[in-house]
């Protein structure tokens, strides 16, 4: 299959979630040309703000392949990814990505990011939801257990 072949899925995805009740998103994530994971944009049916494609996708194949690493996979994803299915792209090391709709596109349909960029760039005292710290020494001790524990399986 190809490139297209493979978004074409995720577009497919899209189309049939707006269909079954869901936003209109929909990823594929690939691994030596294999279809390993899925995912549709669920939040609304799963109450879920977190169950966007991407993430969806990623959990799916994470699963699948029974790793949290997803280096030798390539993402599909219908539209440009929000700053949050980003973040789970990296985290998950996906190698490739290759996107429909672009993040003024979705702005144009209700989807807008762009107060997330704009609040990811203000002091942490500034922002919507202010971020305090506190209690940060005790936070610290499960740092420390981690740093010096010598079986740990760093991801």
């Amino acid at each position: 299959m190809t490139h297209e072949d493979f978004m074409k899925r995720a577009i497919e995805l899209s189309e049939e979630n707006v269909d079954n009740g869901g936003g209109p998103f929909g990823a594929v994530i690939v691994k030596e040309g294999a279809i390993v994971g899925e995912g549709v944009n669920s939040v609304s049916t799963k109450t879920d703000p977190t169950a966007h494609a991407e993430v969806e996708a990623i959990r799916n194949a994470t699963r699948k392949l029974d790793t949290y690493n997803l280096s030798d996979c390539t993402i599909y994803t219908s539209c440009e990814p929000c700053p949050m299915c980003l973040g789970a792209i990296y985290w998950a090391h996906i190698s490739d990505m290759y996107y429909g709709n672009t993040k003024d596109d979705a702005a144009k349909v209700g989807f807008d990011d762009k107060f997330i960029y704009e609040e990811l760039d203000r002091p942490l005292n500034k922002r919507t939801v202010p971020a305090i710290n506190i209690l940060q020494s005790e936070a610290g001790v499960a740092f420390k257990m981690w740093d010096e524990k010598t079986d740990k399986i760093e991801y």
